[in-house]
């Protein structure tokens, strides 16, 4: 997978997955990471599908309709890519923290649904529901970050609650963080971002 992989001044670090939205590429969200920790490893991708040109993680049918069979594979792709460059870059497997807007989200909420140990935890900048009706692994131990616009078109409150029911369900620690606006990216939400990231210690 096209990726970008900054090496971070302090190994005791995690290493930050960047996942950027449909249209977006590996270079979108490097100065969150900055933001965020900038003492952290940070491995930025490229999405490998591309819908009319617009890279993004996975297919989908239609507007908030995901190809699951594609998910499924995307989601696995992406898990095995980590084994590879953790393997590659030197950095500890088990310390990775995705950090994902819209479609990124997306995808890294289907690496929590789908495999127990591919992220210690998670910021889902307007995450979707990946799939319904599967059984979630254990995620005891694994915290997760939403950022949620209360009048997002794309990804409705509902949803939102639902997918922190659900990850909470499977025992993940998850907070929840409204901002009163759409599906955009805003400050608000990344300030609250680093506050949670803070506290894990």
């Amino acid at each position: 997978m096209k990726h970008i992989f900054n090496k971070g001044t302090n190994p005791n670090k995690p290493t930050f997955l960047m996942l950027h939205g449909t249209g977006g590429n590996e270079l979108d969200l490097l100065p969150l990471a900055g933001v965020i920790d900038d003492e952290a490893n940070v491995l930025s991708v490229r999405g490998n599908v591309l819908e009319q040109g617009m890279p993004r993680f996975f297919r989908r049918l239609s507007e908030g309709v995901f190809d699951e069979e594609d998910l499924i594979f995307r989601t696995r792709e992406l898990n095995e890519f980590l084994d590879e460059a953790a393997e590659k870059y030197g950095f500890d497997r088990d310390n990775i923290i995705a950090i994902g807007y819209s479609n990124g989200a997306n995808i890294a909420a289907s690496l929590l649904f789908h495999y127990q140990h591919a992220l210690k935890g998670a910021i889902l900048l307007h995450p979707m529901v990946p799939r319904r009706g599967i059984a979630l692994p254990d995620l005891a131990g694994k915290s997760v970050f939403i950022g949620a616009g209360t009048n997002d078109p794309i990804c409705s409150p509902e949803e939102t609650k639902e997918l922190q029911q659900l990850l909470q369900q499977a025992n993940a620690s998850v907070e929840l963080h409204w901002e009163n606006r759409g599906h955009q990216l805003t400050m608000g939400e990344v300030e609250s971002a680093k506050e949670w990231y803070l506290k894990l210690g």
